[in-house]
């Protein structure tokens, strides 16, 4: 008997907001490899770009340690910077276990420290059912 698996969707990641014109913005993405829906954002300070927000401070995304926003779309692999839809602001819940963060957030606390710096632009995040 086969198994049948699916991609992550936007209804895995984003469990509720208040409203999507409000919560919602088209960002930059830095180039590079590809992107999964879900992963966790920082914002570079220097471009304004956003990367995958590193545990810490890290040579030319200095900026993105701050975790900001959500990935709501996923974003091929490319040698050029792209435009994606991102969760910038709440009130907004997202899913834990839908999160995608950097490989350098390897430890529960590096985990509840993106979290809680989601939080501070009202994005919450919520162990989904």
């Amino acid at each position: 008997m086969s198994t049948l698996t699916s991609n992550p969707t936007l209804g895995d990641v984003l469990k509720r907001e208040c409203d999507p014109d409000y919560t919602r913005e088209t960002v930059t993405v830095k180039a590079g490899s590809a992107y999964p829906i879900g992963t966790v954002l920082g914002r570079i300070t220097a471009s304004g770009v956003y990367a995958r927000s590193p545990a810490a401070s890290t040579t030319g995304l200095e900026g993105a340690e701050i975790a900001c926003a959500v990935l709501l779309e996923p974003v091929a692999e490319s040698t050029t910077d792209t435009k994606a839809l991102a969760l910038v602001r709440g009130p907004a819940i997202v899913a834990d276990q839908a999160l995608v963060f950097d490989a350098s957030v390897d430890t529960d606390a590096e985990r509840a420290a993106k979290r809680e710096q989601l939080a501070a632009y009202g994005i919450v995040v919520r162990t989904a059912v």
